[in-house]
C-alpha cells in the first residue's frame, strides 16, 4: 500500500515547476491529487490526465488563490469531486522583482495578495474540515529568500518570510487537532522563474551553493511527500531548508 493511498491532497499552482513536481510525487505515494492552475490550461489538463491513472484521480481547477469567492467555490468542488481534502500544499506564489526603492505600490500589492492572501484563503477553507476529520497535514512552501533576503526582491522575501512565522503559528494551534504545519524552503531550483536569470546570476548562484549546482523540482517534491506522509507524525512548525547548503 502507498504511504497516501485513501488521502486527498490540493497544491495549489501545480501546473508548473515546483508544483508540477509536488503533484506528480503526491500521485505517485498514491493520494487523489487537486491542484489549481491560473492560465496554462491545456499544461494543466494535460498533467491531470497523465495522472488519472493506477486507480488515482487527479483534477485540475482554473483558480485564483487571491480570491476568496474564487477559492471557495473551488473547495466545494474539490470535495464533490475527490471528498474531504486531507493534505494542503500552499505553492502558488508570483514574484515582481524591483529594487525597493523603484518597487511600485502595485507591484507590493499583487505579490502580497497571491503569496499571503492566497495561503490565508485556501489554508482558512480546508482546515476546518481537518480539524473535524482530526487529521491533517499543512505544508507551505517558503523559499530561501524568506530567511536571507535577497537584493530586489523586497516584496517577495517579505511574503515568504511570512509564511515561515504562520507555520510555526498555525502549527502552536493546531498541533492538539491532530494536524501538522511545515513549511519547505526551497534554494534556487530549476524552474522558469530562476531560468530567466541571467547566466552570469547563476554562476553566482552556483558558486555560493556548496553543492555547486541548481535543485531540482522533484528534490522538493520529495521533501513535501516526507512532510505529508505518517513518516512525519511528531514533525510540526518546521521549516525544512532543500538548498544544497547555500544557507544552513
Amino acid at each position: 500500500m502507498k504511504e497516501l493511498q485513501g488521502k486527498v491532497c490540493l497544491v495549489t499552482g501545480g501546473s508548473r515547476g515546483i508544483g508540477r513536481a509536488i503533484v506528480q510525487a503526491m500521485n505517485q505515494a498514491g493520494a487523489d491529487v487537486a491542484f489549481t492552475y491560473q492560465s496554462s490550461k491545456d499544461q494543466a489538463e494535460g498533467l491531470a490526465n497523465s495522472l488519472n491513472v493506477n486507480g488515482t484521480r487527479c483534477r485540475a481547477y482554473q483558480a485564483n488563490v487571491a480570491s476568496f469567492e474564487e477559492m471557495q467555490q473551488l473547495v466545494k468542488q474539490v470535495l464533490s469531486d475527490l471528498g474531504a481534502i486531507n493534505i494542503l500544499v500552499n505553492n502558488a506564489g508570483i514574484n515582481r522583482d524591483k529594487s525597493f526603492l523603484k518597487m511600485t505600490k502595485g507591484m507590493w500589492d499583487e505579490v502580497m495578495r497571491v503569496n499571503l492572501d492566497g495561503v490565508f484563503h485556501t489554508t482558512q477553507l480546508v482546515a476546518h474540515d481537518m480539524v473535524g476529520a482530526g487529521w491533517g497535514r499543512i505544508i507551505n512552501i517558503s523559499s530561501i529568500v524568506g530567511q536571507t533576503g535577497n537584493f530586489g526582491q523586497a516584496n517577495y522575501a517579505a511574503t515568504k518570510g511570512a509564511m515561515i512565522s504562520f507555520t510555526e503559528s498555525l502549527a502552536r494551534e493546531l498541533a492538539r487537532k491532530g494536524i501538522t504545519v511545515n513549511a519547505v524552503a526551497p534554494g534556487f531550483i530549476e524552474t522558469d522563474m530562476v531560468s530567466a536569470m541571467p547566466e552570469a546570476a547563476l554562476d553566482q548562484v552556483r558558486a555560493n551553493t556548496p553543492m555547486g549546482r541548481l535543485g531540482k523540482p522533484e528534490e522538493i517534491a520529495d521533501a513535501v511527500v516526507f512532510l505529508a506522509s505518517p513518516r512525519s507524525s511528531y514533525v510540526t512548525g518546521q521549516v525544512l531548508a532543500v538548498n544544497g547548503g547555500m544557507y544552513m
